[in-house]
């Protein structure tokens, strides 16, 4: 069954007139990824707005939730997960910190080392929002059945490991 045209093809019929010396194949892939990501961040932005939460704290309170009990990690951890700096990852703890929903712990064996921990109103909220999350996400996949979820799993996984050697963050 033919699928219906989207703004994608749209493009790609235009860059076909413009150029067809060039095959645009890739911009089928990679646009689609592109608009998709930009909805989805739409969604989830406006998700975390109803949970008063941004999603940059959401990342932070979601590191320390998978981190296990007691729900803590160094700020170089948490930076290195999060793909941000110290600086900025120690931002972003002062704000939680203030919202009371993580606190700073120093280590009971090195005391220049400093972790956040999840506080119990941190944990609340992460579980949550993590809930709400999925919720939403699964919402986003409903046109799509099991063995098509599983599919695209796999093919944007090729994806991954044939974009790793080239474009290696």
């Amino acid at each position: 069954m033919a699928q219906a045209s989207d703004e994608v093809d749209a493009v790609l019929d235009s860059w076909g007139t413009a150029r067809p010396d060039i095959d645009p194949a890739s911009i089928g892939v990679f646009g689609r990824i592109a608009r998709l990501d930009l909805m989805r961040r739409a969604a989830v932005r406006r998700l975390h707005d109803r949970h008063g939460i941004t999603t940059a704290a959401f990342d932070l309170l979601s590191q320390l939730r998978r981190a296990g009990p007691p729900h803590r990690r160094t700020i170089g951890e948490l930076a290195e997960a999060t793909l941000l700096t110290s600086a900025a990852t120690t931002m972003r703890i002062d704000r939680l910190e203030v919202e009371g929903l993580v606190r700073r712990v120093r280590s009971d064996g090195d005391r220049r080392v400093v972790h956040a921990e999840l506080t119990p109103a941190g944990l609340a909220r992460i579980d949550a929002v993590y809930a709400d999350h999925i919720a939403l996400e699964d919402r986003l996949l409903a046109g799509l059945d099991t063995a098509e979820r599983a599919q695209l799993v796999d093919l944007l996984r090729a994806l991954g490991r044939s974009m790793s050697g080239v474009a290696a963050p």
